[in-house]
């Protein structure tokens, strides 16, 4: 099987979009996922959507590398939501060819914050968008099922779900309960891996998120299991930032090392390897 990779914005969040772009087109990504509205106050920020220089230096290295955009974030759907809030970052988006939009359900009203996905679906839509809702482990949808009621209330041909390994592992998901669902909700998938035992504090459990992952095979998720519930042909962004090592080595060299892993391990074939730990030189994905 043959895996085409993205490399996710948080990976290497210290790189503007241009510089990213370079640094994945080096290391051999087919895709970059791009933060465009933060997710946090701490962290940096590239708002291209209001920022014609920079959207106009990124559409350049996106033409100069063939990178392509696989997705951008961040959108929440807050009790508040106006979806012409977000006409400029759709439209940004569009520009930049991208394919979808993480959304995020922070509203703990379920008719509510369906009508709002309904409408960001829609709007998204004008864009050739698909809108992906990701259920994180700390928010108002937290966990599988409720971020599959939100996609099924809102009945919309472009809206999904978005799986995340490590947030699909702390919120203790059934794969048999993942594999039920529509194929066609599900266009790319978020990967890493992580201890197989989480932090027990929910300070921990966010620091470890945004700070601590591990590449595939260095940790104990089941990889093997959720992969092998999800369509076999989609894309998979590797969503690993790794802090403590960043610097050491740099983001760029991060980048590099997240590809070379999940290639290593997934190897020829794909999401059906060994997902036992490994050491970065030393790996072979062996038959079951």
């Amino acid at each position: 099987m043959t895996v085409e990779y993205s490399l996710a914005h948080l990976t290497v969040l210290g790189l503007a979009p241009p510089q990213m772009i370079v640094a994945a087109a080096q290391a051999g990504y087919s895709y970059v996922g791009l933060r465009l509205n933060a997710v946090t106050t701490q962290e940096p920020r590239y708002p291209l959507h209001t920022d014609r220089l920079l959207l106009l230096e990124t559409k350049r290295e996106l033409a100069a590398s063939g990178i392509r955009v696989l997705d951008v974030e961040l959108i929440k759907l807050t009790p508040s939501f106006d979806v012409h809030d977000y006409d400029a970052l759709l439209d940004g988006s569009a520009e930049l060819g991208a394919r979808h939009l993480i959304v995020q359900g922070a509203d703990s009203d379920l008719a509510r914050v369906s009508e709002h996905f309904g409408q960001l679906c829609d709007s998204a839509a004008k864009r050739d968008l698909t809108a992906d809702i990701e259920f994180v482990t700390w928010t108002e949808t937290a966990d599988l099922a409720r971020a599959a009621a939100i996609v099924r209330s809102a009945a919309r041909s472009n809206g999904g779900l978005l799986i995340d390994t490590l947030h699909f592992s702390r919120s203790n998901e059934d794969i048999a309960e993942l594999a039920k669902l529509p194929r066609s909700w599900f266009r790319y998938v978020q990967v890493c891996d992580a201890p197989s035992v989480p932090p027990t504090t929910l300070d921990g459990l966010i620091f470890a998120a945004r700070n601590e992952r591990m590449f595939p095979g260095d940790g104990g998720l089941d990889l093997r299991g959720i992969l092998s519930a999800l369509p076999p042909d989609i894309p998979y962004s590797l969503e690993i930032p790794t802090a403590a090592l960043a610097k050491k080595i740099g983001l760029q060299e991060c980048a590099r090392l997240a590809l070379e892993s999940a290639k290593e391990f997934f190897g020829h074939r794909g999401a059906l390897c060994s997902s036992a730990p490994r050491s970065h030189q030393k790996f072979s994905c062996k038959p079951a």
